[in-house]
């Protein structure tokens, strides 16, 4: 077989590849998105099929690391292509570590069906759910496109969900003290917040992968990271 029929047959597979992967984070995006909505409505019925779709995208993570082990074995691709196979098994783990996120919201969002709703946070993590999933559809959009600056700039982005965090958390803080029986449904509200902005950190560890993968190096300096709820505050 000619070099020229071995390399069409590596950019079939890896095109058949990339199309898991964007329904993949098609499916992760729509759960984080109807996560926070089952939330703010209180509709378990939503919430219950979040956590039921998790198991097709941990279906897709495993379709996604057959294939490429499959290309690996049968394409033995060059040191540049490997490179793209890795980026991709690596893609498709922060994508799985979203939906399981987006799972616990729902979870979370099933036990505060029951209880006394907070003004105003419901609200605030939904916009929160907006913006991550922006960066996440953005840094996959910058794999496709092989698109270092925007991969960047989703990492510029994601200060601005640590803001978001930020200001829910303290607004948290608020009702807690306001009165003691906002206290439980408060701690479920922030650590879905935190699942929120972790989601984040996932979709900028993708956008690092892609200028991994056209530059051939992964950023030298320290992403931008504002999270004052640590004991030393803010993080550089």
């Amino acid at each position: 077989m000619s070099q020229s029929h071995i390399m069409s047959a590596f950019d079939r597979d890896l095109e058949s590849i990339q199309a898991l992967v964007m329904r993949m984070g098609g499916l992760v995006e729509a759960a984080i998105l109807d996560a926070a909505e089952a939330l703010e409505t209180r509709d378990e019925e939503i919430a219950q099929r979040v956590r039921a779709g998790d198991k097709a995208i941990d279906a897709l993570e495993e379709q996604i690391n057959a294939e490429c082990a499959r290309v690996i074995a049968i394409r033995a691709p060059a040191a540049s292509d490997l490179r793209t196979v890795l980026t991709v098994m690596k893609i498709a783990a922060n994508l799985e570590r979203c939906g399981d996120y987006a799972k616990n919201l729902a979870k979370r969002s099933m036990v505060l069906a029951q209880m006394t709703a907070l003004p105003g946070s419901t609200g605030s993590i939904r916009r929160m759910a907006k913006q991550v999933t922006l960066l996440l559809k953005d840094a996959l959009d910058a794999y496709i496109a092989r698109d270092a600056r925007l991969a960047e700039d989703v990492r510029q982005r994601d200060h601005e969900v640590d803001q978001m965090y930020n200001a829910l958390f303290r607004e948290l803080l608020t009702h807690m003290m306001e009165d003691p029986r906002n206290i439980t449904p408060a701690m479920h509200l922030h650590f879905i917040a935190k699942n929120i902005e972790r989601v984040g950190d996932h979709a900028t560890a993708v956008a690092e992968q892609v200028i991994y993968l056209v530059t051939g190096q992964l950023p030298g300096d320290a992403r931008p990271k504002v999270d004052s709820t640590t004991a030393g505050g803010p993080v550089a």
